[in-house]
Parts: structure tokens; sequence; C-alpha cells
């Protein structure tokens, strides 16, 4: 098969650095922020003309859930307009576009997984901007593949973030600190590297839509933190608290595991259980399993 000329944005974070890793068969073209910043439409859009890609992979964003919401302007700028002008340039090139959203844009009262076909109800400013992203990538190219996952981790760690979910709990395990975790937020923690395991399959088709894409099975933010402990040998004690008395700034959604049936229906290949890509990426850190 032809390799594929394609452009990589956010190439050294947490995802993009996966992929840049599994797409190593392709023509990988690597921007990285803040060299390049989504937001420089214009500087982007001569960018990506003069590349002329078959691809453009854009895992750029500004996913700081609380910190959006005192900051509308960045959130749609990143999250929103210059994914339209992204999806605009994909349907000038006619390149396909791979996009990523989140599992935030449902309002969790659904209490079993969501589908593709699922109506979203976004309950904070991180997730309607994300979600005006998604329609934009969705009525503007020609082809595209519209990703939404949740509980992203991996090696990079997550550049908006600064760290990802495991490894805060790492960092404060060694630091003595104390740990007070949501017990009443269900998710689907995921393997960025499984992630871009699961695009390079999607790569391989011309199967174009919006798909689901996360580990199997779910647990609470608090029972995730508790396996890492529990997968480290650790017995440092973590507190279970609910989403009122952790007063985080922006509402989350009380139940946002998704269900992978676009995927499973194409017959891409099934990602592993949570629990066991979480004790992979443990491995590969070198943290002690018991």
């Amino acid at each position: 098969m032809k390799r594929k000329k394609i452009a990589l944005i956010g190439a050294d974070g947490q995802l993009g650095s996966e992929l840049g890793k599994v797409l190593d068969d392709q023509e990988i073209y690597s921007f990285y922020y803040p060299e390049f910043d989504v937001t420089d439409t214009a500087k982007t859009s001569q960018t990506i003309r003069s590349l002329s890609p078959d691809v453009i992979i854009n895992t750029a964003a500004y996913h700081r859930v609380d910190e959006c919401e005192g900051h509308p302007e960045e959130s749609f700028a990143v999250n929103t307009i210059a994914v339209r002008e992204l999806a605009c340039l994909c349907r000038e090139l006619d390149a396909a576009f791979v996009h990523f959203s989140t599992d935030y844009v449902f309002d969790g009262r659904k209490q079993t997984p969501y589908v593709e076909d699922d109506f979203p109800n976004p309950l904070n400013l991180y997730a309607v901007s994300k979600l005006a992203g998604e329609y934009f990538v969705r009525n503007i190219p020609k082809k595209y593949f519209l990703i939404r996952t949740c509980g992203l981790f991996g090696e990079a760690g997550c550049i908006g973030k600064g760290t990802n979910f495991v490894d805060t709990m790492i960092s404060m395990e060694k630091r003595g600190k104390a740990i007070r975790v949501v017990n009443d937020q269900w998710v689907t923690p995921t393997s960025a590297y499984e992630l871009a395991q699961k695009v390079h399959e999607l790569l391989q088709t011309t199967h174009w839509g919006l798909y689901h894409m996360t580990n199997e099975g779910e647990c609470t933010w608090f029972e995730f933190a508790r396996t890492i402990f529990k997968l480290m040998g650790s017995e440092i004690r973590i507190e279970a608290v609910d989403s009122l008395t952790y007063e985080a700034k922006a509402r989350r959604p009380a139940y946002s595991v998704l269900e992978n049936r676009n995927a499973k229906k194409i017959g891409i290949t099934p990602f592993s259980r949570w629990e066991t890509a979480l004790e992979v990426y443990l491995e590969e850190k070198g943290c002690t399993i018991r």
C-alpha cells in the first residue's frame, strides 16, 4: 500500500508522540507547539498548503477543563475555530482529516455506555468548544475520522495539562501527598499507545465518520487511582470524595463511558481492558508491579 504523507499536529504531545511511533511506516511531517500554533491561521494555512498532505491529524487542544471556564476565547480559538480552518484545508486539498474529541460532550445521565449516535449535551465550556469543533469536522471535509476518547494516559504526558492522571498519582505518592479522588464520576482510562494503533488501522480504510475509541471496561476515578497503587504495590491511603466535596470549577458528567460500536462494526482490532493497558504502562515506566 502506498505510503501516506501525513501532517501530524501536536507531535510531541501525549497522543501525538504515540502516533509518531506507530505511524513510522508512513511519511510523517511533525509539527510542534509553540513553533506551530493552530490558532495562527495564516501561518497554518501556508505551511499545510505547501506540504499538500494526504492526511492531517490534529491532536492540538485546549483541555485544561477547569481553566477553560474562565478562558472561553482561548478555548474556542483552539478547539473550534482552528478546527474549522483545518477542516477547510482538508476539503481544499482533498486530504483526510483525523481529529479527536471527548467523552465530556455527554451529560452522563444515560448511565450505560454511550454510542456514536447518542445525543450530546455538554455540561462545561471545554466540552461545548469541543462539540462545536466536531460539527465543523462532520460538515466540511469530504473525508474524516472524528474520534472521541476518554481518560488518556501516555508516556509523553499531556502538554496542555502538564501530566496525565496516572503520572499525577505516581508523583503524589512519591511526595507523600494527601490524595483525594472523586468516586462518583465513571470513565474508561485509555492507553494513548493503543489508541494510536487503532488510528493506524483506521487510516488503512475509507470508513469515514465518527468513532468512539477507548479501552474496555469502566471505573470511577477513585477506582482508577486505587488500581494504580495496587499495581505499584503501594499502601498509600486515598480518600474517596464526591464531586460536590471536590469542588471542581467545571461540571463533569457523572457517567461518560463510551462504547466502541462503530470501530467494532468495521473490524478494528479490539482494545484491551483498561486494567491490562494500565499494567503495561506502569511496567514500561519501571514501576514495581506486585
